[in-house]
């Protein structure tokens, strides 16, 4: 295979790359905290698929137990994706009721006039 055919065959590889890189970069370039939630969000969305991309195998069935079949697919990485998503939206929940309430003490919810204010103080 050449090097296109090889990529093609693993796009989902490339979109979590990407998803992966621009969840980061939000993170650490913005000093807006609900950009920065959005960011964060975007990453474990990428861990998320980055995990259930090899939990399907082409010509699998789920696994129940039957003569007729003979390969399976792996129930377990789906069942824990559904815990991290649900562990995930706590965790952007958290994080933009903190928001709220620094918004409230501060004013503001830019990192850099909050630092400026604190050090004022």
């Amino acid at each position: 295979m050449n090097l296109l055919q090889e990529i093609i065959a693993h796009y989902n590889h490339w979109i979590i790359i990407f998803l992966m890189v621009s969840g980061l970069y939000i993170v650490v370039a913005h000093g807006n905290m609900i950009k920065k939630l959005v960011g964060l969000s975007l990453f474990q969305t990428s861990v998320y698929l980055l995990y259930l991309s090899p939990g399907k195998i082409l010509g699998g069935t789920p696994p129940i137990l039957s003569d007729q079949f003979t390969v399976y697919s792996n129930p377990l990485p789906h069942v824990l994706i559904l815990t991290a998503i649900v562990v995930g939206v706590a965790t952007i929940a958290l994080g933009l009721a903190l928001v709220v309430r620094i918004n409230e003490a501060f004013g503001t919810i830019e990192e850099d006039e909050i630092f400026a204010e604190d050090e004022d103080e």
